[in-house]
């Protein structure tokens, strides 16, 4: 074990609350860096009823009078999609977020880790908790990334194959040819849903991408580190990406995991795309690709969220927004909303729903008797087509 000093704090409209009430029942009004904390209102924004805004009102409250860095409205978006495009992620730091997918900064190369509300309130006061050292694993990445394929379908396959507690408290070290190929939208896609297998940590090595990502984005010097030669991994997993179709998990488990061929024909009542794990632009302009000069199967609520006002703004300037829009797609500000069943895309009484986020537990995204399918964007854009679990690749001619 270890005790830790933190580089930067994050916490939610939901776990900021919690940490408050903690810190208040402890009789500590005081902070130990309010320049190494952010808060970030994302998860039932604009808020959804008297409650969501109450949370929203103490955490806004509390940052003001402690002077910590608060992303809120057109300011802000989806924490794990903002926190890096802000360059506030970097190679070399440590992490700690009140939330459980803040794993997504390993794509960045720093050790990043979700706590409960209470362990960050302690981490507010003290600016350091103790941890457990992970174990390591390996997963390589063989072969070229083909037409359709994205990061979500990496990770699924992963999840499918060791199940979800296959990693249980370590650190997947994600490497191979397939990783370099990947953009740095689809690396923090992979690393979001490390947790999702159990693991502490999702981490890739920086390389160039990594460097050019960073520096284009922060001014914050940075170190970078990667294992060694001799590093020891309690195991050691290898994937060939070459031919791989396109991955859906089916509920309800993100380790239930099968090619898009087993499942297509399924049909499906709403589809999402967005969330910290596919809100990003790459996923934005895959979707666009597919949906522009088409249209959202008549029946079928097809939700886009661009995860940050930043992708946002950027999509509108690309014309994505309006070819979403002329889809008959609905397009939301940036909020986690469906993917946790708060707002904005709620499941009813058996309704069935395929969606590019992280998780596809009973009732995660509203009536424990409704279903969710998840599946990357390219396969939620022709499913919104379609009507049904389609294969995207019919519509990207075999790249993209």
């Amino acid at each position: 074990m270890t005790v830790t000093k933190i580089d930067l704090l994050l916490a939610n409209d939901i776990t900021a609350p919690i940490a408050i009430d903690e810190l208040e029942k402890a009789g500590i009004d005081a902070v130990h860096d309010p320049s190494g904390a952010v808060f970030v209102a994302d998860h039932m924004v604009p808020a959804k009823d008297i409650d969501a805004a109450n949370l929203c009102v103490k955490m806004r409250a509390f940052a003001r009078r402690h002077g910590i860095t608060l992303y809120e409205g057109g300011w802000g978006g989806i924490e794990h999609a903002l926190l890096p495009e802000e360059g506030l992620v970097a190679p070399g730091m440590f992490v700690v977020g009140a939330d459980s997918h803040t794993c997504t900064y390993g794509a960045v190369g720093c050790f990043a880790t979700g706590v409960g509300s209470t362990d960050f309130a302690a981490a507010l006061a003290l600016g350091e908790l103790w941890f457990r050292v992970p174990e390591s694993m390996r997963l390589t990445f063989n072969g070229s990334i083909g037409g359709g394929l994205m990061g979500k379908d990496l990770i699924l396959n992963a999840i499918g194959r060791i199940g979800v507690d296959g990693a249980t408290y370590r650190a997947m070290e994600f490497e191979g040819k397939a990783i370099g190929e990947l953009s740095m939208d689809g690396r923090l896609t992979m690393c979001n849903m490390a947790i999702e297998a159990g693991a502490k940590s999702g981490i890739i090595a920086p390389d160039s991408k990594t460097a050019d990502y960073v520096r284009a984005r922060s001014r914050r010097p940075f170190q970078t580190y990667a294992s060694g030669p001799d590093a020891q991994y309690v195991e050691t997993v290898e994937f060939d990406v070459t031919g791989m179709e396109p991955q859906v998990a089916l509920p309800h488990s993100p380790g239930n995991v099968r090619p898009v061929s087993e499942v297509a024909g399924t049909e499906v009542d709403q589809v999402v795309i967005g969330s910290c794990t596919n809100g990003r632009m790459e996923d934005m302009r895959i979707a666009a690709r597919i949906l522009k000069g088409r249209a959202v199967r008549e029946g079928l609520r097809c939700i886009i969220i661009p995860a940050t006002h930043g992708i946002y703004l950027r999509a509108l300037g690309e014309g994505l927004i309006e070819a979403f829009a002329r889809a008959k797609a609905i397009v939301s500000t940036p909020t986690c909303g469906p993917c946790l069943g708060m707002h904005m895309g709620v499941l009813g009484e058996g309704e069935v729903a395929l969606s590019t986020t992280n998780r596809n537990f009973i009732g995660r995204m509203g009536h424990r008797s409704s279903k969710v399918y998840l599946a990357s964007p390219a396969t939620a854009a022709a499913t919104a087509v379609e009507g049904k679990v389609a294969d995207p690749r019919r519509y990207l001619q075999g790249a993209w």
